[in-house]
């Protein structure tokens, strides 16, 4: 469970067999998928994912893949066989800045990940080889524009309030995903300096990652 302010998101992770995609036949599958529970925010209804746990774990997903952290050929285990590693995010209480605590709170989860036994093609539960080894750490900064200000990790009311949003994730010495949202604009200058802090930013999270 990770929690950055008043928001907390708790993160598991699920190794299954399963068949591989068709036009990957020899790696692995990930697939993220993303709860926001009435209990944590009045705004939150039950029922199928709206656009905002989508965009959620859309951009978790977006960060962790493109990092390629993972070697999914790694997860091949035999002809039509290859492990399945399922993220779930759940939201417990929403006080602003999703993305960010979800991208800590999975890493935090991948981290502690154990690779299951496996013999003759199956599963073996309960038994476990070693770590997920894992190639870094892709954390996220959040930023938000109100005006002519532009504020870190803002709070919900900051963002009822703001014009845009910028997500910037970086693992190690390298940028590998960025999500723009609302109607607002960043200039050139405001978006490399926004990368700097991103940077600055990450040294922190990754005191509570180690």
């Amino acid at each position: 469970m990770a929690q950055i302010g008043n928001t907390k998101v708790l993160a598991g992770v699920k190794l299954s067999m399963m068949e591989p995609f068709a036009d990957e036949p020899n790696k692995g599958v990930l697939i993220m998928g993303a709860e926001l529970l009435p209990m944590a925010s009045p705004t939150f209804e039950p029922g199928p994912p709206d656009e905002r746990s989508i965009e959620f774990s859309r951009v978790v997903d977006r960060g962790i893949r493109s990092s390629e952290i993972i070697n999914m050929e790694s997860l091949f285990v035999e002809e039509g066989k290859v492990l399945g590693l399922f993220i779930d995010l759940y939201v417990l209480d929403y006080g602003g800045n999703l993305f960010d605590t979800g991208t800590l709170a999975a890493m935090s989860a991948l981290k502690n990940t154990r690779m299951p036994k496996i013999e003759s093609g199956e599963l073996i539960r309960g038994e476990y080889t070693g770590n997920l080894p894992l190639g870094g750490y892709p954390l996220s900064s959040t930023f938000v524009k109100i005006g002519n200000f532009t504020m870190l990790d803002p709070e919900i009311h900051e963002e009822s309030a703001a014009d845009a949003r910028l997500t910037i994730c970086t693992c190690e010495e390298n940028i590998v995903a960025m999500q723009k949202g609302g109607v607002g604009a960043f200039k050139k200058e405001e978006v490399l300096n926004l990368i700097n802090v991103s940077f600055e930013k990450r040294d922190i999270l990754m005191k509570h990652i180690r």
